[in-house]
């Protein structure tokens, strides 16, 4: 099987091999010798954000963990994992939870969604995180705290966790196949859509009434924003050209800005995506999964069913677009974006780089850190291009101890402006603080990139790292999860 033949990021104990190791694989990917502490280290150093001072460079990305209740309000878990974003250090949250702007906009039944009768529990997930802050950091005058808000579109599951009640802007002829539709009936309508808009410019109301200072109006990962992006060959005023394919966030956005005036906006953003993949069936045996390849897409050419790809050659990125869309930004005084890439759904490997595949995955058909420098590379080039607006970039946790190590000289030599942390954060929360304040890290608790806090939602569970936290390790979806694991050779 594949993995045999790439190192895993533990084997390097110091950082000259991990550089070694990164110069072999062909990647120029920067690396300091030690990690600086505050207010030496540019990862320590405040930045304006349209008249907000940020704190340090350290961003919190938004992480659904299929923990709330089923009435769209957070329960303990989502409480206690907003609590530990809190006394992470980052200055910045983007958004901490993706928040449904509609029930049937779910990703699954436990997702939070926005409502009159989930107001006081969102408002109380700020409050956790802010209290968090103060006891374990010190002063909130520079946190910048936001709320992503979705839809999940063909990913909804707002009534089963395995139940696809999917919701579409146009049909796909790969993924139409690969999870399950087979007519126009999922297809929004443009009134649907309108009433769609409306639904956000309500839950973003209620954000700003809540004392959020920004929202994010998510546009990666397949969900619903990002599906218009690609939407070329939908009909009327949702789809074909730019401006159509822009309209649904231009529309967002005005609705927002007439309402809320002082509340920013951020826009969560795939820049380039690659055709859909699946495991090699040759090289899968039984149970146990194959590396990735890319599904058939030969009939598809010209590929007009992503963004920022290159529309003749569907496992390459083409930014042309994805520019394009930046300086739409910039027309809308929109300054935060945070840059991610492809899907969690149907290519994980360019989204999330990791060593072991979540259950409905396949074995890396690539060097992880390959993955991580092609995003790093990506967010360089276009900081470069908008110097102006301020960039969070993605796909740092598969560096593990290396991570403060690489971030620094990306931070200081303007190649990106925040470091993004997920997966990261699950099993190492306070992470930002030891990096600022101590200069070193507590190599125990670094995410390795097992996949359980995937694999167990995909399976019907909560979201946590299983592997480190013994929170998770310890509860009954824990034993469930390592039985799992066990019966589908992960």
């Amino acid at each position: 099987m594949p993995l045999a033949k790439y190192q895993r990021i533990g084997h390097h104990k110091t950082v000259d091999s991990f550089k070694a190791h990164v110069k072999s694989l062909g990647l120029d990917l920067p690396c300091d010798g030690e990690i600086l502490t505050a207010p030496e280290s540019p990862l320590a150093q405040p930045i304006n954000c349209q008249g907000f001072r940020i704190g340090n460079r350290f961003c919190i990305h938004p992480m659904e963990g299929w923990d709330g209740e089923p009435d769209g309000n957070p329960s303990q878990y989502t409480l206690r994992r907003w609590h530990n974003f809190g006394l992470s250090g980052a200055k910045l949250i983007w958004g901490g939870e993706a928040v449904a702007v509609r029930p049937e906009g779910r990703a699954n039944p436990n997702q939070l969604f926005a409502a009159e009768h989930t107001k006081a529990g969102l408002g109380q997930l700020r409050e956790k995180l802010l209290s968090a802050h103060r006891k374990h950091i010190g002063d909130t005058d520079d946190l910048l705290v936001g709320l992503q808000l979705t839809h999940s579109g063909r990913f909804c599951r707002p009534n089963d966790k395995v139940k696809l009640e999917p919701r579409i802007v146009y049909r796909h002829p790969i993924l139409d196949h690969k999870f399950g539709i087979d007519s126009d009936d999922p297809i929004l309508s443009d009134s649907d859509i309108k009433s769609l808009i409306d639904d956000y410019h309500n839950a973003a109301r209620m954000a700003h009434d809540l004392g959020y200072q920004f929202v994010d109006i998510k546009h990666c990962h397949g969900y619903l924003g990002h599906e218009f992006l690609s939407a070329f060959t939908r009909l009327g005023p949702y789809g074909g050209s730019f401006e159509n394919r822009t309209r649904f966030l231009r529309e967002i956005v005005a609705g927002i800005r007439a309402d809320c005036p002082d509340l920013q906006i951020g826009v969560r953003l795939s820049a380039f995506d690659f055709a859909p993949f699946y495991p090699d069936p040759d090289q899968s045996e039984g149970k146990k999964l194959g590396p990735g390849i890319p599904e058939n897409f030969a009939d598809c050419l010209p590929y007009k069913y992503g963004f920022g790809i290159d529309e003749n050659d569907p496992t390459a990125a083409n930014l042309a677009e994805t520019c394009r869309f930046l300086d739409l930004l910039r027309e809308l005084d929109i300054a935060l974006v945070n840059l991610s890439a492809g899907s969690p759904y149907y290519n994980p490997h360019i989204q999330r780089p990791a060593y072991f595949p979540p259950s409905d995955g396949y074995q890396p058909p690539e060097d992880p850190l390959v993955g991580v420098a092609r995003q790093v590379d990506m967010v360089a080039e276009i900081k470069k291009q908008f110097p102006d607006l301020l960039i969070v970039g993605t796909a740092y946790s598969y560096l593990q101890e290396f991570l403060p190590h690489v971030a620094q000289p990306l931070v200081r030599d303007g190649m990106v402006d925040f470091i993004g942390l997920g997966r990261m954060v699950l099993s190492y929360p306070d992470l930002p603080a030891d990096v600022l304040h101590k200069g070193e890290t507590a190599r125990r608790k670094f995410c390795r990139t097992f996949s359980d806090c995937t694999t167990a939602p995909r399976n019907g569970m909560i979201s946590g790292c299983f592997p480190l936290d013994p929170y998770y390790k310890k509860s009954p979806e824990g034993t469930a999860l390592k039985e799992l694991k066990k019966s589908i050779q992960l």
